[in-house]
């Protein structure tokens, strides 16, 4: 199999002419499409519907030109969405596409990419065992299904569900209670719960609910876990090298041990063969596909023994501030805008850090 990453601008939350002009040119097979990952314009939060107006955008459009139902073409596809591009982030998607390569093999590894999809889940479900397990096991599926050995793992993305105050309610009064009833805090634990799933799949962590927002010592080097309400069950997207895959494209990742590790991000560039002195040349930087990156405002309350008032905003959420800071940081150095930062990094890196992972054309 070959794998290719093609990114779109995406102007407002349903314009995906880009990947319409993609499609009509033949630069894409919208068969081959197996995932998109991309960033909208709403807050990230439970009420960001920016994200399900740019799946259902690009579902219907996949439908219209493959000839099946929207419905159909949501359950092979993960699409994940996170919102919030402050700063001087762009709202973008990144398209994934497989195809068979019948070259021969070079011996080398390629990027590789699987996907696999948890049964749904309810509000109750949330931070839960059964959260954890499954989607370990549906990470194990993408590993299958990629060819791709757990060293060779190197980005695990997810979306799971977020719930509203009426359906945690239910399940209260269902007598189901939910491990809160803010919906807010609910998805923290629905992307811890994500987070040590992908731990446990990869052999990082014991993957048990008694560590899920409690020991964050446990954390998945390479998860990146969000949550909306466009869905209901956790999409997962597992990238990472393989032999049985060809083509010119190559991951690597990297912790972040806090918000201001730019020695995480050079390591991560190194490991893909793009200098940064100290930001990566123009010319470079075209060969960057994709990035993504968690971060979190640290617990403590503090940045390098120096204070944050991140915590304590009354006015504006702490993911919103940690992405526009850390994000900022990252296209500094990347010298690329189009960027995947989300924030609320639960067992997602180390705490008060994160990580990044960064696709990216091998020299010729």
């Amino acid at each position: 199999m070959r794998a290719d990453v093609v990114r779109f601008a995406l102007p407002d939350p349903g314009d995906v002419s880009g990947l319409r002009q993609a499609i009509d040119s033949g630069q894409i097979d919208p068969k081959t499409i197996v995932a998109v990952i991309g960033k909208t314009h709403g807050n990230g939060l439970v009420n960001d519907y920016t994200r399900g107006y740019l799946t259902l955008s690009l579902a219907l459009l996949i439908a219209e030109k493959t000839g099946d139902t929207p419905e159909a073409v949501r359950a092979r596809v993960p699409f994940v969405f996170s919102g919030g591009v402050e700063g001087v982030l762009s709202p973008h998607y990144s398209v994934f596409t497989a195809v068979p390569d019948e070259t021969a093999p070079t011996g080398g590894k390629s990027l590789a990419i699987g996907v696999a999809f948890t049964p749904d889940f309810r509000p109750h479900d949330i931070g839960r065992q059964r959260q954890i397990d499954l989607t370990a096991a549906a990470v194990e599926q993408a590993m299958a299904a990629a060819k791709v050995d757990r060293a060779d793992v190197h980005f695990v993305q997810t979306k799971g569900p977020a719930f509203t105050l009426a359906e945690i309610i239910a399940d209260r009064d269902a007598g189901t209670p939910p491990v809160t009833d803010n919906p807010g805090k609910l998805m923290g634990y629905g992307r811890a719960g994500s987070a040590l799933g992908v731990a446990k799949a990869l052999g990082e962590s014991a993957g048990l609910e008694s560590a899920l927002l409690n020991d964050f010592s446990q954390f998945s080097s390479v998860a990146s876990c969000s949550a909306g309400v466009e869905v209901r069950g956790n999409e997962v997207i597992v990238i990472g090298m393989s032999s049985a895959w060809s083509g010119p494209l190559a991951i690597a990742h990297a912790a972040m041990n806090d918000a201001l590790d730019t020695a995480g991000i050079y390591r991560a560039l190194a490991d893909l063969g793009l200098p940064a002195n100290p930001q990566v040349s123009a010319a470079d930087a075209k060969r960057l596909r994709a990035g993504f990156v968690k971060c979190e405002a640290s617990r403590d309350g503090k940045i390098r023994g120096r204070g944050h008032t991140m915590l304590n905003d009354g006015d504006i959420d702490p993911q919103r501030h940690i992405r526009a800071a850390v994000g900022a940081i990252v296209a500094s150095v990347v010298n690329d805008t189009a960027l995947f930062v989300s924030g609320g990094a639960e067992h997602q890196g180390p705490d008060g850090g994160g990580m990044i992972a960064l696709i990216a054309e091998r020299n010729a």
